[in-house]
């Protein structure tokens, strides 16, 4: 069985679109409650460096000094921002994810999305994009003990009976899946990979649309 695997953030999803603001409504939240210094301004820089991390590990680094009670508050106060931005519909997918997904689907390979995101936030994009059309089934950390893509990714080939695929994404996390699970590694150069980390990969997109072509040239994915 032939499948690719994407990520969700930074790769089929602008979460750059809704992020800041967001993120800027959850500190403002906690500067009402005294949780947050008022003259410290929101750390959008920080969660963009390590966009990709468990969620744990997002707020032991923005919020070091917190409480974990205040760190599960936050992290509820900012998924509920997400989801309601994504609903409004300010949120994006990348250029040309519907087409490259439609294309994949048309060539009988099965797509998944593997994300550390939580699972409403998935669901609500997976819902306001209509990406059922495409997508077989969508994974969120929360579904893995360990908290690891790696393990995700495992688990994910070995329920669907995966021998070959790749696996898409922008962070290294994605990278290390795909190749402790012997998938292609497709790194994306989009709005918050590291060049340190890409480097890693078996071949850098730039661009969804150059998605097709690697895996006609790699592995001959498509047209078999």
């Amino acid at each position: 069985m032939q499948a690719v695997i994407f990520d969700m953030d930074g790769t089929l999803f602008q979460t750059e679109s809704i992020l800041e603001s967001s993120l800027d409504d959850t500190f403002t939240y906690l500067r009402s409650k005294g949780l947050w210094e008022e003259e410290c301004p929101t750390p959008i820089d920080t969660y963009r460096n390590i966009m990709g991390v468990p969620l744990p590990v997002v707020w032991e680094t923005l919020l070091p000094e917190s409480t974990e009670i205040v760190r599960i508050d936050a992290n509820k106060i900012f998924h509920e921002k997400l989801i309601v931005n994504i609903k409004k519909g300010n949120g994006a997918l990348y250029p040309h994810v519907e087409k490259a997904l439609a294309t994949l689907k048309q060539q009988n390979l099965d797509i998944y999305i593997a994300s550390n995101g939580q699972i409403p936030y998935l669901a609500a994009i997976v819902e306001h994009y209509h990406l059922d059309r495409w997508v077989k089934e969508t994974w969120s950390i929360e579904q893995v003990e360990s908290l690891s893509k790696t393990d995700m990714v495992k688990q994910i080939m070995m329920k669907h009976g995966i021998t070959t695929g790749a696996v898409v994404g922008d962070r290294l996390s994605d990278i290390i899946a795909a190749k402790e699970n012997g998938l292609l590694a497709i790194g994306c150069r989009f709005d918050f990979a590291q060049d340190d980390e890409l480097v890693q990969a078996d071949v850098v997109i730039d661009k969804m649309e150059e998605l097709e072509g690697v895996l006609i040239d790699r592995y001959t994915y498509l047209g078999h």
